[in-house]
């Protein structure tokens, strides 16, 4: 599917281009006035997007490796199998290893709202951490600015914005309990509970958590923890009134599936 040009202050060159080539990479300002150049490191592990779809969500991930370097090579190595379309270092260094027109293998088996096959409706970014540290802010500014463009582009909106643990709760705990997605939703790239939402009857969690975008296919305790992880990190125990609280605000104001662009 032949797609314009990206735009945003990104030149993004074809996923196809046989070699590795690296380019200077600057960030300049902060936030909204960040301008990307990003390394070109191109991975073998791609393909065409099935069915000639659109990517219309937008996948975080931790790389839980120990250098942003080692992430990118792991995933330009043709034996991995595995790749995405960007990696984030810890000091605001962006490479890009997939043109965001092609099918990353990111994602792996999973589902959010309607799409059960996500690497091909979806954008990977890595993000260099390995799950038990904050997320410093060279780094977010960067995926700050990263976020903006490609939601831009391709139009997509903020409860379309999940992490791995998200669509894959089973098997995924990324980006994990240090991950800010307050600060996101508070600029628009993402969803947070309205404070003081009350909570409700117990006996509609399933039906919530599937309004904003959990998998009816994974059991109550993969969701609630998927759920704690992303909104209430410090919660334990069993089901509570504030954990229908954050679902019963998100199902009304993002449901998952209210701008979907064709599955």
């Amino acid at each position: 599917m032949v797609m314009d040009s990206p735009v945003a202050g990104i030149h993004v060159r074809s996923a196809r281009r046989p070699e590795a080539e690296v380019t200077q990479v600057t960030a300049h300002g902060t936030g909204a006035g960040t301008v990307l150049d990003p390394i070109q490191h191109p991975s073998p592990s791609i393909d065409q997007r099935r069915d000639g779809v659109r990517p219309d969500i937008l996948l975080l991930h931790f790389t839980n490796m120990k250098t942003a370097e080692a992430a990118v090579e792991r995933l330009c190595d043709p034996a991995s199998k595995v790749s995405c379309h960007y990696v984030i270092g810890e000091d605001g260094r962006l490479w890009q290893l997939v043109d965001e027109r092609m099918r990353a293998w990111h994602a792996g088996l999973g589902e959010w709202g309607a799409v059960g096959e996500v690497n091909s409706r979806s954008i990977g970014i890595e993000l260099a951490n390995q799950g038990q540290q904050p997320f410093p802010e060279p780094q977010m500014a960067v995926l700050e600015a990263l976020m903006r463009a490609i939601m831009v582009r391709w139009n997509i909106p903020p409860e379309r914005v999940i992490g791995h643990s998200d669509m894959a709760p089973n098997r995924k705990d990324d980006p994990g309990p240090h991950f800010d997605w307050r600060r996101l939703a508070l600029q628009g790239l993402a969803v947070w509970p309205e404070p003081g939402a009350a909570g409700g009857d117990l006996s509609l969690f399933r039906d919530l958590a599937a309004t904003v975008g959990y998998g009816r296919g994974f059991s109550d305790e993969d969701v609630l923890q998927a759920v704690r992880l992303r909104f209430r990190p410090w919660a334990r125990g069993p089901l509570e009134r504030a954990d229908i609280a954050v679902l019963a605000d998100i199902a009304v104001r993002f449901p998952v599936d209210r701008k979907v662009q064709g599955a």
